[in-house]
């Protein structure tokens, strides 16, 4: 696909140069010959005042000599006879065939006549013996002066982008190709048997797309494993009733041959049946050691949560807003954890907060963390570092039955913390702080605080709108 792109990128920038720089170089060329021509015209026109006035040699001589290019030889004049004794005159260079000064003379306009070397411009001037012609010569190097670099430099710009085009193309396609890489690559992990594989959602629109299906697929396919294994213990131990009841059957049938056969039959049985619930137990295990690796998208289980508890809302007039959980945000996290997680701190809110108070929940993904923030505009805590030490009893008289436990254990195993503090709406802001690689949240780092500030005017921008 990359090179694919590439070939495409210079194809066609390929044409666009050739249809745009070959006709530019011939008007480039056509422009210095008119150039040379007009050039022509002039040094022609500076002698045409002085064979109005006279036709004396030595007077044409020094007005030749005193052209721009008169003193070059490049300049000469064709004066008819006067009288019928009288003999033409040549001054100057003459380089023009005598043919094609009579046919200039007889058309009675300037002409082009090629000659060695180049051409030379015959110019039909009026004098009081007839038609004098004044001849300019026009070198080739005149003809095409500034040709060549000027087709140069258009062919050097025709080169830049082309250049451009395929370093443009082959960015373009890096970022196609590597997500798509990713995307094939999890898709042979998981048929490997890694069900933790999740790909990242980025790269072009489609791409994150078919990323976000795949984990989708991924997290069904965990779930539906879970559930067969689940299946598969739940039948084993309802197996173990009548096997019990077939072990007492066989235990009475005395000391027989069939009857020790039997029980032979019943002691494996049972011993493949705990083999099928310890290997379900086991399996169950690693699904879920498969699922915490493989984490979930915080912002679809924030979207899933706040629907539920949005009717409860309504219910009692309070007003909810949620922020930055319109794409997808996927952290290191189990999706029963998280769920449970939201659920203790938003069910605090309508536990500890009167009716018709409103609350909201951000969610903000920086390069190292994602936090998130559930903000009331209750009466608050009135000592949240206390509260948080009371919350490390996890029950009874250490614990301040704000259901802290679940949300800390949560945070610390991606290696982050939980904060209380006072939110933007007035009340309770408790703030989750999950780290992506599973390095310590930068509390005091610069970071750390431009990203609380920047959460903290977003609340406030939000409070003021009402929404």
């Amino acid at each position: 696909m990359r090179w694919a792109l590439v070939k495409v990128a210079l194809a066609v920038t390929a044409m666009v140069v050739v249809a745009f720089a070959v006709p530019l170089g011939l008007v480039v060329k056509e422009l210095a010959r008119d150039r040379a021509y007009g050039s022509a015209e002039r040094q022609a026109a500076t002698i045409g005042p002085v064979l109005a006035i006279t036709t004396d040699r030595t007077q044409l001589e020094r007005a030749v000599a005193s052209a721009e290019t008169g003193s070059g030889g490049r300049i000469g004049v064709h004066v008819p006879a006067n009288g019928r004794n009288g003999r033409s005159a040549e001054i100057g260079a003459r380089r023009a065939p005598e043919a094609d000064v009579a046919a200039a003379v007889e058309l009675g306009r300037a002409s082009v006549s090629p000659v060695p070397g180049g051409s030379s411009l015959l110019q039909p001037t009026a004098v009081a013996s007839g038609i004098a012609v004044v001849e300019v010569f026009v070198p080739d190097a005149a003809l095409t002066k500034g040709v060549t670099t000027s087709w140069l430099v258009l062919a050097g710009v025709g080169l830049a982008l082309v250049i451009g085009s395929v370093a443009v193309a082959d960015r373009l396609g890096t970022r196609m190709v590597r997500p798509a890489e990713r995307l094939a690559g999890a898709a042979h992990d998981l048929g490997k048997g890694k069900l933790g594989v999740r790909v990242p959602e980025d790269g072009p629109k489609e791409l994150r797309l078919a990323a976000s299906a795949f984990n989708s697929m991924a997290d069904q396919v965990v779930q539906l494993l879970a559930n067969e294994r689940e299946l598969a213990a739940d039948l084993s131990h309802r197996l173990r009733t009548p096997l019990t009841v077939l072990r007492l059957n066989a235990a009475s049938l005395g000391d027989n041959p069939a009857a020790e056969q039997t029980r032979a039959a019943v002691e494996q049985l049972e011993r493949e049946v705990d083999q099928i619930i310890r290997t379900a137990r086991e399996q169950k295990a690693q699904n879920q050691q498969a699922a915490a690796a493989a984490g979930c998208d915080a912002a679809e289980v924030i979207r899933e949560r706040m629907a539920f508890w949005s009717a409860l809302a309504e219910d009692e007039g309070r007003t909810v807003r949620v922020a930055g959980a319109d794409r997808p945000v996927r952290i290191p996290v189990a999706r029963p954890e998280l769920a449970a997680a939201l659920d203790a701190m938003l069910g605090n809110v309508f536990r500890h907060t009167p009716e018709g108070t409103a609350f909201a929940v951000d969610v903000h993904h920086a390069e190292e963390a994602v936090i998130v923030l559930v903000s009331d505009a209750g009466p608050g805590i009135a000592d949240p570092e206390a509260a948080l030490r009371r919350g490390h009893g996890g029950g009874g008289e250490g614990s301040t039955g704000l259901g802290l436990d679940i949300v800390r254990r949560l945070a610390e195993s991606t290696g982050g913390d939980v904060r209380i503090g006072r939110s933007v709406l007035g009340g309770t802001e408790v703030r989750i702080w999950l780290a992506l690689d599973g390095r310590r949240a930068p509390h005091g780092g610069r970071r750390g605080h431009r990203l609380r500030r920047t959460l903290r005017t977003r609340g406030r921008r939000a409070a003021r709108t009402g929404t």
